[in-house]
């Protein structure tokens, strides 16, 4: 069997010249062989530059595009492929938007390796450790406390038992942010699990430790990105006040980064995307990683129901992969890209014994909003 194609399809919802919000653009790839076997996998970046880094020609030999790299390959051997991609492209694509391209074509080849093989992605990474993984619900709140507690409110009635909210507002004033964190733990009670997401907007540790210790009446289980993944430092004061847990990590690639970030900043819990770590991988090596470190992983996820199906299967062959995001993002790229989105139910995401990702795309959306 052998590549033969490595088509990049690139989404958006708002004009090219508007602002765009999470979830409402995708990278999406979908690997050919010739045997008729499509590989579909997706990153969760800005997807004109992760598309200029699949299609590139070479400029050297350090510093080529990922396409011409895999056309001949056989898809089955991946970890070569991964390497050879990382190896080929390392001036461009060592760490940030290349290792997000190169995630996208991982999770295509995986979903290949599973269809040849028939069985489940989950069985080829080592067997099913549970059959339905406890879910978070996540948000981007509204501007105001009280349309807040609306959104909780009806969150907490479709069966959630954990919430997080990040985005919009949420980190731009002190004030604000406390109203909103206020509003949201009175509408869902004091027994139930509560985040928020700073989006690393509280930009400095000093800000940071008087916000910690401003919303510590609220009992959050985690803040997570309150400040760069880059200031170790402060990560790592920040995890040491034992208020709230510290959580973090979506914006880095690689084990590399990841070590660095395990050993260093050490924080509570650590959050790879499957999307944009290096894929499923790499995603294998960082939990390990996390293991051998005392840290609890729980997966970023708040894109497509590719980057959702590929989280799930990887959650499922992990010994203590029990708790994932799910995304509550109201772009039509969430809720019908993938018309077989796996659902939520009563708290818990149950993982499909489907042979590759199991995804089904609407065409039709595909076509309505591809950049051209």
């Amino acid at each position: 069997m052998k590549i033969t194609d490595v088509e990049v399809i690139c989404l958006r919802i708002p004009p090219m010249d508007g602002p765009c919000e999470w979830g409402d653009d995708a990278f999406i790839v979908r690997v050919h062989t010739d045997t008729g076997l499509v590989g579909t996998g997706e990153s969760d970046t800005s997807p004109m530059v992760a598309r200029a880094l699949v299609e590139a020609p070479e400029s050297n030999l350090y510093c080529s595009g990922l396409k011409r790299l895999l056309i001949g390959e056989n898809p089955l051997e991946i970890q070569k492929l991964w390497d050879k991609m990382y190896w080929s492209s390392n001036y461009v694509g060592r760490r940030g938007a290349g290792i997000h391209a190169i995630s996208a074509i991982d999770i295509a080849l995986w979903d290949i390796a599973s269809q040849f093989y028939q069985v489940p992605i989950y069985m080829l990474l080592g067997g099913k450790y549970r059959d339905k993984i406890r879910a978070y619900g996540t948000f981007i709140p509204a501007d105001t406390p009280e349309e807040n507690k609306v959104i909780a409110a009806s969150l907490k009635d479709q069966g959630f038992t954990s919430l997080k909210f990040g985005g919009g507002i949420l980190g731009d004033d002190p004030d604000t942010d406390e109203a909103i964190v206020k509003a949201v733990r009175e509408q869902v009670g004091e027994d139930f699990e509560l985040q928020i997401d700073i989006a690393t907007k509280w930009r400095t540790y000093g800000h940071a430790a008087s916000m910690f210790q401003r919303l510590a009446p609220y009992h959050l289980n985690w803040i997570e990105e309150p400040v760069l993944a880059d200031d170790h430092q402060g990560y790592e004061k920040l995890s040491n006040m034992s208020l709230s847990k510290t959580a973090g990590g979506e914006s880095l690639t690689t084990r590399y980064e990841f070590r660095d970030f395990l050993q260093r900043a050490k924080p509570d819990i650590v959050q790879p995307d499957i999307t944009r770590c290096g894929g499923i991988t790499e995603m294998k090596k960082i939990y390990d990683l996390a293991q051998m470190n005392g840290t609890k992983l729980v997966p970023h996820g708040f894109s497509t129901g590719i980057l959702l199906a590929a989280t799930v299967q990887f959650l499922a062959a992990c010994e203590h992969g029990d708790l994932m995001e799910y995304s509550q993002s109201v772009s039509p790229l969430f809720h019908g890209l993938v018309k077989n989105l796996i659902p939520f139910e009563n708290g818990f995401v149950t993982v499909p014994d489907c042979v590759g990702l199991g995804v089904a795309l609407d065409e039709e959306m595909i076509e309505t909003y591809r950049m051209r």
